[in-house]
């Protein structure tokens, strides 16, 4: 039986202690063998350790920051599909989302098809918005609060107690202890991820996380409970186990459900010493740890492609329980000259 050919882009190669999404989502992908698969990386960086796995990618070009404006990132897209006639793209950055979600119309007539969350979606389950998200689909969340500037800082101990959490509106959580230390976080997330910075309360317990896709219906196609077992400084899973537990799915469940979630999702959640769970970020998109999922029987970046391509996707009905992951570090040796011909070309 001939496999169905497929030219599949995904940005995300950024292989570090900060791992992308994109090497595993890939990975996932070569490793279903349900497509005749060509791969298209998109990176942002020339030294995205994923450029230069030939085993991962076949072709690699340099895009635009979406920061530099939506208009030159699909510039560049319309260039690389005129060359490469890409059929689906799996952005894996929170960053990119908005620009990659306001342009599918675009992408659609270009031939490119995503799997997306709506706007309204990507919107309402943002770290400033979750107890509004918590009320209307009533569900656990910390209580939290944007700022703005510093004087708000002041006014922190009139809503909270210490410690708390200070997070950025994409990336980066660091737990406080006073109002000096929540001025020196809010500093640093700010220069690198503007403003607000959300101020949440620190809720006790054990970190669990969920990955997770919907169809857009409603409907949960696939997801797995995890628990991570060693975590990096940067607050990175380096470790974890699949659970066997009926809560986080119930929870996961209800949330696709109640918002007709459309693509990746992943929930980060603290169980408590009473066994309640608390919904402290909901990511929209397939985190980096979604091998682990893959390796228990769920091949979520291959049902998502599917679903993409507007195929009917049965739902997944079973994992493997106490499926570990342990990640590694690998020396990836390369040739300057394909280091100069990226920098220099913009694709290799």
């Amino acid at each position: 039986m001939n496999k169905p050919k497929v030219t599949l882009a995904v940005t995300g190669l950024n292989n570090t202690d900060n791992p992308g999404p994109g090497v595993p989502v890939i990975r996932s992908v070569r490793e279903s063998e349900a497509f005749d698969l060509t791969v298209i990386g998109l990176a942002y960086e020339t030294l995205e350790p994923g450029i230069y796995m030939h085993n991962i990618v076949d072709k690699v070009y340099q895009v635009p920051y979406p920061s530099e404006g939506s208009g030159d990132l699909i510039k560049r897209l319309e260039y690389i599909q005129e060359r490469e006639k890409i059929d689906v793209l799996i952005p894996n950055f929170d960053a990119e989302l908005y620009t990659f979600m306001k342009s599918s119309a675009r992408l659609a007539e270009m031939g490119i098809k995503t799997f997306l969350p709506t706007i309204e979606q990507f919107e309402e389950r943002h770290k400033s918005e979750l107890p509004a998200f918590g009320k209307k689909h009533g569900v656990n969340v910390p209580k939290s609060k944007s700022i703005l500037k510093h004087s708000d800082i002041e006014k922190i101990r009139d809503d909270f107690e210490y410690p708390v959490m200070v997070k950025g509106k994409f990336y980066d959580a660091y737990l406080a202890y006073n109002k000096e230390q929540v001025r020196m976080y809010y500093n640093k997330i700010s220069a690198k991820w503007g403003l607000p910075v959300i101020i949440q309360e620190f809720i006790k317990g054990t970190e669990v996380n969920v990955v997770a896709l919907g169809d857009g219906k409603g409907n949960t196609i696939g997801a797995v409970p995890m628990r991570k077992q060693y975590i990096t400084d940067k607050g990175k899973a380096w470790g974890g186990i699949t659970l066997d537990n009926k809560e986080m799915l119930d929870l996961t469940h209800k949330i696709i459900s109640s918002t007709n979630w459309r693509g990746g999702m992943e929930l980060e959640l603290i169980k408590t010493n009473k066994n309640e769970l608390y919904i402290i970020e909901i990511n929209p998109r397939i985190p980096a740890w979604v091998y682990l999922a893959v390796g228990a029987g769920q091949n979520l970046p291959e049902a998502m492609v599917r679903l993409a391509l507007g195929e009917t996707v049965k739902p997944f009905d079973k994992y493997q329980i106490g499926r570990m992951f342990v990640r590694y570090s690998y020396d990836l040796l390369i040739d300057l000259k394909d280091f100069e011909k990226l920098s220099t070309t913009g694709k290799l």
